[in-house]
């Protein structure tokens, strides 16, 4: 068969990774997002357009001039590359599109848990945790960062500082206290 009708790997398949190990977005929620974290998905998505997905089409188009493409490395290369470029486009864009830019500086001053609120909770054992509740797609958990569709975030969403609230864990509930909230300063404009 013709090399032109094959692909190149089985796994290959580009629809269907689109997102994959990405947080889904629950059916006919929005995508929260806070500005920062918007600004930073439109710089990845730039870049990636204007610069890293050039430079690749330049390397495979210069690596397919030099003959044999199926033992040419830096064809091979560039061309799963490219896919991986195009894939991560893709994502990005219809993330993008369903965003919805939400300022948490709003609430600046208030003592309610909504989107993009820094939280200081202790749970039953009187342990302190502090976490910001962000969007599915600019959470680190490893910067005390959550998701505000995790069940820490749910759990404590609307609550006002003194609440008990009640968190399902896979260990079982458990009863948290909000001991404080806090939003970013509004930006001076």
């Amino acid at each position: 068969m013709n090399k032109a009708f094959t692909r190149e790997s089985d796994s290959d398949d580009d629809d269907a990774d689109d997102g994959a190990g990405a947080p889904v977005v629950p059916a006919g929620a929005r995508n929260y997002m806070t500005p920062a974290g918007y600004a930073r998905l439109r710089a990845e998505l730039l870049t990636l357009m204007d610069e890293e997905r050039p430079k690749v089409v330049e390397a495979v188009h210069w690596a397919a001039k030099n003959g044999d493409r199926s033992e040419n490395g830096d064809y091979l290369y560039g061309k799963k590359r490219l896919r991986e470029i195009d894939r991560r486009i893709r994502f990005l864009t219809k993330r993008l599109e369903i965003a919805e830019v939400t300022d948490p500086s709003v609430h600046h001053g208030r003592d309610q848990v909504f989107f993009g609120a820094t939280v200081t909770y202790a749970d039953e054992q009187g342990e302190e945790r502090t976490i910001t509740i962000l969007g599915i797609d600019e959470a680190e958990s490893s910067k005390g960062e959550v998701s505000w569709i995790s069940p820490i975030a749910r759990a404590l969403l609307k609550a006002r500082v003194g609440d008990l609230v009640k968190l399902v864990t896979p260990a079982g509930t458990q009863e948290i206290e909000v001991l404080a909230v806090d939003y970013p300063p509004p930006a001076a404009g």
